[in-house]
């Protein structure tokens, strides 16, 4: 049973503020809308109108038992989107939610938005096997993965936050941006979390990224250790006809955070 949409209140839906276009910013896992913060007042300052939510089960959110499906999940996006009477809207996804954008477009079409954004996403197919082969995640990877959150919440998440923010081993953030991602890290709630990374380790988007026909720009570090380049970003671009595709050199996953400048110049640029 697919669990009902929450409304934007449940999910800590906040409008940023902003009179142009809206651009409603989707946060990757497990941390919630505050890990925007070096984005929203750039996009503000541009003169966008800036939205940011909470994933159920993450952040602020509420806190259900169910629900951490990509359906259900495009479903809650549907909710603020409505809710809001948001149109022109730029969906910004970053790595899981990525997933989002795309299911979101499947499932919901694409009447209210202007185009979309896959930064860091784990587009197209992160699962390797038969049937996707150039996947970047193994089953063994993935079990090591779920065994280390089930193992210790405390262990894990500081782990987890270096490796996002790291290139072969050097750290690239700060120890308060570490410290600061690791909290969001910590508001998840575990069944959520332990959900949301079955589905997007699982979760085949091949057929939605088909469905999408509003510009596209994908964004990703070179040097993303978490969701590799080469098996997701440049995957995703070669997916959509005529999208168009940013590099950051050096940059880890959290490229958004590490790489804030030239991040921020290539969403404003897009947008422009």
């Amino acid at each position: 049973m697919t669990a009902a949409p929450l409304g934007p209140g449940q999910l800590n839906a906040i409008d940023h503020g902003g009179s142009g276009r809206p651009v409603v910013l989707i946060h990757g896992w497990p941390l919630s809308g505050k890990a925007w913060e070096k984005q929203v007042p750039a996009l503000i300052a541009a003169g966008h109108r800036v939205i940011t939510y909470d994933r159920r089960g993450f952040g602020l959110a509420e806190k259900p038992t169910e629900g951490f499906d990509y359906d259900t999940l495009a479903a809650d996006l549907d909710a603020i989107l409505t809710a809001m009477d948001l149109h022109d809207v730029t969906l910004v996804g970053f790595s899981m939610g990525g997933g989002e954008v795309a299911r979101y477009i499947r499932n919901h079409g694409e009447d209210r938005l202007r185009a979309a954004v896959f930064a860091s996403a784990v587009t197209p197919c992160l699962m390797q096997s038969d049937n996707n082969p150039d996947g970047p995640l193994t089953k063994e990877a993935a079990g090591e993965m779920e065994q280390g959150l089930r193992d210790g919440r405390e262990a894990f998440f500081p782990q987890f936050v270096e490796n996002f923010y790291s290139v072969d081993g050097n750290l690239k953030a700060s120890a308060e941006e570490c410290e600061q991602a690791v909290t969001l890290c910590n508001q998840s709630d575990q069944g959520a979390a332990l959900g949301c990374m079955e589905a997007f380790g699982t979760t085949d988007f091949r057929e939605d990224l088909e469905a999408v026909r509003v510009p596209v720009l994908v964004i990703h570090g070179d040097s993303d250790a978490i969701v590799p380049l080469e098996g997701s970003g440049a995957r995703t671009y070669h997916a959509i006809p005529d999208s168009q595709f940013f590099t950051i050199k050096g940059a880890p996953h959290g490229c958004n955070v590490t790489h804030s400048e030239e991040f921020n110049i290539a969403l404003l640029e897009f947008l422009r």
